[in-house]
């Protein structure tokens, strides 16, 4: 009741604010179980995509939306609650493996589920390479999987933003994926990840890295220390340069 009251309320403001263009909608089942896997650029993915979905889309989201500090903690937690997400501790090991069964107990009940395979936001919008959970949620539950491209939201709400920029926001859904395989099969899991990132990257256009997203901003957070620590340094050699240049008499 409270995700049906939100929803009829947020969307005449998405559509007077952010114009969603929509194209391939069709592709997402009326009933019956379903996974929608999407890229992920922005926190607000999570809300537009729900939005435009005329059935209810539980997103097993990170447990992080709902324990962050401060307002912008509130707005996500109140959010994600009244939309219906799930929390889910995404962090590896055993942790990933409840987040699977949680995903897969939805799904024998027949719903629709938002899954991100890349597992975290894209540190710099190229598209990085998915986990392998949403191969073996698709598998064990036999649920088809619709890749979904979700475009400009890092430009609407960029990572630390509350207040997303007026834009247009554009959502494009492919064709739903059956798979058939054994789960417990690493590299058939790998394969039918590969493939749906493959026709997320289609869909979105983005530059794809053969990288987890996680590992790209450890990556990318290092060469900022670096960049910062260069910068200083060279700083300093300036003011020391300046101090033993000779004054010029007079």
């Amino acid at each position: 009741m409270v995700y049906q009251a939100l929803k009829s309320f947020l969307i005449p403001i998405l559509v007077s604010l952010f114009r969603p263009k929509v194209s391939g909608l069709r592709h997402v089942p009326q009933t019956g179980k379903a996974i929608i896997a999407s890229n992920h650029l922005s926190f607000s993915d999570s809300v537009f995509m729900p939005l435009v979905v005329p059935r209810k889309v539980t997103f097993l989201a990170k447990s992080e939306y709902f324990t962050s500090p401060g307002l912008k903690g509130f707005i996500k937690k109140y959010t994600f609650k009244a939309l219906g997400q799930v929390p889910v501790d995404r962090s590896g090991g055993r942790r990933s493996e409840a987040a699977l069964l949680t995903g897969l107990q939805l799904l024998s009940e027949g719903a629709c589920i938002g899954i991100y395979p890349e597992g975290t936001r894209s540190p710099d919008g190229k598209l990085y390479k998915g986990r392998t959970g949403i191969a073996r949620m698709a598998l064990e539950s036999g649920a088809p999987v619709i890749p979904v491209a979700m475009l400009n939201t890092a430009e609407i709400q960029p990572t630390g933003q509350v207040v997303p920029k007026v834009m247009q926001v554009e959502m494009r859904f492919g064709e739903p994926m059956n798979f058939t395989g054994d789960p417990s099969d690493i590299q058939t899991l790998r394969n039918i990840t590969d493939e749906i990132m493959n026709k997320i990257q289609e869909l979105s256009g983005q530059e794809y890295v053969d990288m987890y997203a996680s590992e790209a901003k450890v990556l990318i957070a290092k060469a900022r220390r670096e960049a910062v620590k260069s910068d200083l340094k060279e700083k300093r050699q300036v003011r020391k340069s300046t101090k033993r240049a000779p004054k010029k008499r007079n």
